[in-house]
């Protein structure tokens, strides 16, 4: 989560809807979509990212499918970065290289193109939140696959009960939040 003293979260927060028992009874379902709506908020979101990382050693940002894509290609572009699309299986259309992983309730699989990255570039990976970690920790592992460095694994919010954020910085990558939220 997003310690610096300076940025209070409140406001963003306050713009993440929470849809109960949704998409099954129990789950407590974040939605970003009003915070996108909001111009302000948005810009503030966006910021709070190129902020962070304005002075990095980034070459590429890769956003997750789907809601990665809308905060990853602005914060690349904002950053003046190239933008890797990490795609649902069967959406690409070039050569890919694929990383399978486990959900609550099943697999699902991740692609990115073979050439989307180049060896030893270095790139920020970016999603809308972080629940149990499959999602990201599938994406670091095929950018890793190409010879790549995650610099970090970035997310608007993050699930700690959920356990993802420990999942990832375990298998050694830097994470990094704007908000939490108790619950899933």
């Amino acid at each position: 989560m997003n310690t610096d003293p300076l940025f209070d979260t409140t406001f963003l927060r306050q713009r993440i809807r929470t849809v109960p028992d949704w998409p099954s009874p129990g789950i407590q379902f974040r939605d970003i979509t009003p915070l996108l709506q909001d111009p302000r908020a948005f810009r503030v979101l966006v910021e709070a990212f190129v902020l962070r990382y304005m002075a990095a050693e980034i070459d590429l940002v890769a956003g997750i499918d789907a809601r990665g894509f809308i905060l990853g290609s602005v914060v690349a572009h904002q950053l003046n970065r190239g933008f890797i699309p990490v795609r649902k299986k069967g959406k690409l259309p070039f050569t890919t290289v694929a990383e399978e992983y486990e959900l609550e309730y099943g697999n699902a699989t991740v692609e990115i193109h073979t050439d989307a990255v180049a060896a030893g570039q270095r790139v920020l990976l970016i999603d809308d939140l972080i629940a149990t970690g499959g999602t990201m920790m599938a994406a670091a592992r095929l950018l890793q696959r190409l010879d790549a460095t995650v610099v970090e694994a970035a997310a608007i919010v993050d699930l700690p009960e959920l356990g993802g954020s420990t999942l990832l910085k375990e298998a050694g990558l830097a994470v990094f939040t704007v908000c939490d939220f108790a619950g899933h």
